[in-house]
């Protein structure tokens, strides 16, 4: 079995590690670099980093804070967030990203995708998903939570890994922020929908819903944000209590 994963994600605004609730009322967490190298040295296996307002006001991701964060750490890095083009993968991967998370771009130029896929190999091409439940159904949202679609969670998760997506990031807009554990019949059902891993986020509070994500939800990995930020979990102690869970993970 493969060993599950715990990703740590920093949501940067103006070059600082921010954290929200449901994509709002964001408050500062601090310095993006020192946490990430701070996660590394814990034992995290990822680390996600997210330029949340890059698209909304319509310029690119910081490539000079993606090569510092990626010189502090050692272990995989995913960057996401104001991707519109193969040349902006490109640089970011330059800049030393290992993967790209493609969000808003992908939806609105499906064949991004496949191009970025073709280019660079699927391991490097990260779909996130922003999925919100409204009037009985899950749908994609862009824009960083701004912007609804009609667009349903399901069908959108099928057809941008049949573009060339070699991983899913899904993250529930209703459990963001909430502590009060991860959406896992949603994460279930892309698990189960999709032949690529599935990293699952929003909603992580306590150590039990890690695990419950990973039983239940079948995910492949579990992000988190604020626990992590605010000394709420540490990541040695969840992954002795993943452990002794009998869940596989690297210590």
């Amino acid at each position: 079995m493969l060993a599950k994963r715990i990703i740590p994600c920093l949501d940067v605004k103006d070059g600082r590690t921010v954290k929200g609730t449901n994509f709002i009322n964001l408050r500062d967490a601090g310095d993006a670099v020192e946490l990430a190298a701070r996660y590394a040295a814990q034992g995290a296996d990822e680390i996600v980093f997210l330029d949340i307002t890059a698209t909304h006001e319509k310029r690119r991701t910081f490539s000079a804070l993606v090569e510092q964060v990626a010189a502090a750490i050692n272990i995989p890095f995913t960057v996401g967030g104001g991707i519109g083009s193969v040349a902006d993968i490109e640089n970011l991967l330059a800049a030393g990203a290992d993967k790209i998370s493609i969000n808003t771009a992908a939806v609105l130029r499906p064949p991004l995708v496949e191009k970025a896929a073709k280019a660079f190999g699927v391991q490097c091409v990260v779909a996130a998903i922003d999925a919100k439940f409204v009037e009985n159904d899950w749908f994609v949202f862009l824009n960083g939570g701004r912007t609804a679609t009609e667009i349903k969670v399901f069908d959108w998760a099928r057809q941008v890994v049949d573009l060339g997506a070699g991983e899913i990031l899904l993250t529930s807009m209703n459990a963001d922020g909430s502590c009060d554990g991860y959406a896992i019949e949603l994460t279930r059902r892309i698990a189960k929908a999709v032949g690529v891993p599935v990293i699952a986020s929003g909603g992580a509070g306590r150590l039990e819903d890690f695990a419950e994500v990973f039983e239940d939800g079948f995910a492949d990995a579990a992000l988190a944000a604020g626990v992590f930020h605010f000394g709420e979990i540490e990541i040695p102690a969840l992954k002795n209590f993943l452990r002794d869970r009998q869940i596989s993970v690297r210590l």
